[in-house]
């Protein structure tokens, strides 16, 4: 066993040949944010069954909040677009099980599909909305978090999600 003090143990990464190149810290933001998403997606699928809504996958509850937002009926493209999703098929695989649940119905705006929410999908994303209020929302105020902080922090996410999508376009040109 290693007698090793932690501070030299370097950053916190889930690949140490990811780590070794000219920046480390992004790849202890990658662990990070993978860890952040896995945690983000159970407390979805927790936080919706508790609202009383279960068997949604992680996709199924972001669409239904988007599909939910401003109370607008909206297109799979805007969808698509708004939650960054390249694959239509996947977001169109959610809106079906959502519109067989009653949580969104079909509408049409002109030649083009639309969804809107229900009164049962609303009432499934205001309990939802309770429930993070009381569950996850208490929980980070108690920790001190700083909203502005977080807000930053949100900012640089938005701004890497950018830098991922450019190098990704650059990667399918190889």
């Amino acid at each position: 066993m290693s007698s090793a003090a932690p501070d030299s143990l370097g950053p916190i990464v889930s690949s140490g040949h990811l780590a070794s190149g000219a920046m480390p810290a992004l790849s202890e933001f990658e662990f990070a944010l993978n860890m952040s998403v896995h945690a983000f997606q159970r407390w979805m699928l927790r936080c919706m069954t508790a609202a009383g809504v279960p068997d949604l996958s992680p996709m199924d509850v972001l669409v239904l909040h988007n599909v939910n937002h401003r109370g607008k009926a909206k297109r799979l493209a805007d969808i698509c677009l708004v939650l960054n999703i390249e694959d239509t098929h996947v977001v169109n695989y959610a809106l079906k099980k959502l519109e067989r649940l009653k949580l969104i119905k079909s509408g049409r705006k002109g030649k083009e599909k639309t969804v809107a929410i229900t009164p049962a999908g609303e009432d499934a994303c205001r309990r939802y909305a309770q429930i993070r209020e009381q569950l996850l929302v208490k929980s980070v105020l108690a920790i001190g978090m700083d909203p502005t902080r977080l807000s930053e922090i949100a900012a640089v996410m938005r701004s890497l999600s950018g830098q991922y999508d450019q190098a990704a376009r650059a990667a399918a040109s190889l």
